[in-house]
């Protein structure tokens, strides 16, 4: 028997992926993929048109991609990072409360470097780029990125990323994101479980030290992601020790985006052994959801 296909992470345009929650499923279904999370940044609105549209045999999983920040272990500033949270209670309190602010703070976050971008002259401006964005989907960069993309100032998505949007440009805008233990500990109030998302991605800027990623285990964090498109293959071999060392679950994922981003879905996929080590670990938790079948 062929061993099950696992993508942990994707997006959908419930935030800023291309594909519609029902596209997703189906272009997950299409590459062969068993087990599907759905991840969309800082929001649940794509998790009934994912699970409305899941073919037989199919398992859904989901979950949120949640904006974090974190002491790097260097003791420097704080870094931002992500961390994915699944199966966790939509309507818990505190889950709702804090996406909320989160998206409310990526549509203002975006209007400033849509304004920032237009007083400098290029082609943009906040009611264009906003009317890209699909009825309630989680606002982000790569909305902004495509409306460069269409007015001709570049040629993709990962261009205006790398040129005029990357941290730290003269265009970003930072967001007031949720500590990394309050998101671990919010989740697993809300019977969930949480994985720390691309945690070495250096080309994205300053990451965590391992070290920290070790202290998150002991508050709560359940998994780290290991094989990812924006690691490099020493980062993966480190991850694997720390793995190794601290009991965390080790995951793959592709982080698909649909054409925002070239990466195939199940690029990169997670085993099932480890799968079952990460739903076993909210046993016993009050609150979550259960895995859908289809």
């Amino acid at each position: 028997m062929p061993r099950p296909r696992i993508d942990l992470h994707t997006h959908s345009t419930a935030s800023d992926g291309t594909d519609r929650p029902a596209e997703l499923v189906a272009a997950a279904a299409a590459a062969g993929v068993d087990v599907l999370a759905i991840t969309d940044h800082d929001t649940t609105a794509g998790w009934a048109e994912a699970a409305a549209a899941l073919p037989p045999g199919m398992r859904l999983l989901r979950g949120a991609e949640f904006s974090c920040k974190s002491p790097t272990g260097r003791g420097d500033r704080d870094v931002a990072v992500h961390l994915l949270g699944y199966q966790f209670d939509p309507e818990h309190p505190a889950i709702v409360a804090e996406q909320s602010r989160l998206r409310a703070e990526r549509v203002e976050r975006l209007r400033r470097m849509t304004e920032k971008m237009a007083a400098d002259g290029y082609p943009v401006d906040p009611d264009a780029v906003f009317a890209l964005l699909p009825e309630g989907a989680s606002a982000g960069r790569p909305h902004l990125a495509q409306a460069l993309v269409a007015a001709g100032v570049v040629e993709s998505v990962n261009e205006a990323f790398a040129t005029l949007l990357y941290n730290g440009s003269p265009y970003f805008v930072p967001k007031t994101d949720t500590p990394v233990r309050t998101a671990i500990g919010m989740v697993r109030a809300a019977g969930g479980f949480t994985v720390f998302a691309h945690p070495l991605a250096r080309r994205r800027g300053r990451v965590v030290e391992p070290s920290m990623i070790a202290e998150l285990a002991g508050a709560g964090l359940v998994g780290v992601e290991v094989d990812h498109p924006d690691h490099a293959p020493e980062d993966r071999a480190l991850l694997r020790r720390l793995v190794a060392d601290t009991g965390l679950v080790g995951t793959g994922s592709s982080d698909y985006h649909g054409t925002n981003k070239t990466t195939p879905i199940a690029l990169e996929t997670t085993a099932p052994e480890s799968l079952e080590q990460l739903l076993d670990s909210t046993a016993g938790l009050p609150g979550g959801v259960e895995v859908l079948t289809g």
